[in-house]
């Protein structure tokens, strides 16, 4: 197994980049997370700190680097107020342009900067699946974000650092995310399909999302855009009856459109997140070989409950 030298994780403060600091600490001489925050910190993972707007000591540590994760950016859970939109485009184009000028000037930057975009990049769908080859853009706001972060990304010239735009699922673990959230919905009885239940869900287990960004590190070969979702995309009744099943609750109330809408103006965030259909398929990544660990969800909410099995 490959040991590295030094992983940046900017941002990585949040549910992801803590997945991914301890996954990669048990491989990695030196984790570092830029964060505004004070945070992690143990034998091997520091914090620095910074704004994520201006140069700062913090970015020496990028020199020498094997691996740059940027996963900087608002969270998109909440409602598309004017103030959010901007909060939610700046928080990730201001720090991806910022990396972009420092890695550009450094006489040793970082070999690989994984930015960690979105799949929801792709139009809504339920024809067919949507991949890095034959995918088509969708529109929106949730859209137009990611373009503009791909954009900002793509546009600085890093000559000695090659770059990968990786379009994440829904991430999914016990500890954060979208799948806590759900599972409380189905202890209560109320985990049914939510709308009519035929939009899809692409995701990805937090095991294998970690997983894939060392595997795009080892194959030198693959940049640009890579999906990161597992294989086996499923419908939202097929999701919600596999964490309904695996847990144990024989029943779950639906949820339908309309009360989704109400419910979403109450918990202050919107409907999109919920109901747009996402079939995203990883192409590139099952070409170059890659097998992911947890392809099925049945298979994925087995581990997350129990992870003794």
């Amino acid at each position: 197994m490959m040991r590295y030298n030094k992983i940046i994780l900017a941002g990585g403060n949040g549910y992801l980049g803590t997945v991914l600091a301890k996954h990669f600490s048990l491989l990695a001489d030196e984790i570092v997370i830029l964060s505004r925050k004070p945070g992690m910190d143990t034998r091997n993972i520091k914090t620095l700190i910074w704004d994520g707007q201006q140069v700062g000591q913090w970015a020496d540590s990028l020199n020498g680097a094997d691996l740059l994760v940027n996963l900087c950016g608002k969270n998109v859970n909440c409602r598309y107020t004017q103030k959010n939109r901007e909060e939610i485009i700046n928080s990730r184009i201001i720090p991806t342009r910022l990396l972009g000028k420092i890695i550009a000037e450094q006489e040793n930057p970082p070999k690989l900067w994984i930015n960690i975009t979105s799949a929801t990049i792709y139009r809504h769908a339920e024809d067919r699946p949507q991949d890095e080859i034959n995918g088509e853009i969708g529109t929106g706001f949730s859209v137009e974000v990611c373009k503009a972060w791909e954009n900002s990304f793509f546009k600085t010239e890093t000559p000695k650092t090659r770059k990968i735009a990786l379009r994440m699922g829904i991430v999914i673990g016990r500890k954060d995310g979208a799948f806590p959230r759900l599972l409380n919905l189905v202890k209560l009885g109320m985990g049914g399909k939510q709308g009519n239940g035929e939009q899809y869900v692409s995701w990805v287990h937090e095991e294998d999302a970690a997983r894939s960004i060392l595997w795009l590190f080892e194959h030198p070969t693959i940049e640009g855009i890579i999906n990161c979702t597992a294989p086996a995309p499923v419908k939202n009744h097929f999701f919600m009856h596999a964490i309904r099943q695996v847990f144990g609750m024989p029943i779950g109330l639906p949820a339908p459109a309309w009360l989704l809408v109400i419910g979403a103006k109450i918990i202050g965030t919107e409907t999109e997140l919920i109901l747009k259909s996402r079939w995203v398929k990883p192409t590139l990544l099952l070409k170059s070989g890659f097998k992911f660990k947890y392809p099925k969800i049945d298979v994925a909410v087995l581990q997350i409950l129990d992870p003794e099995v």
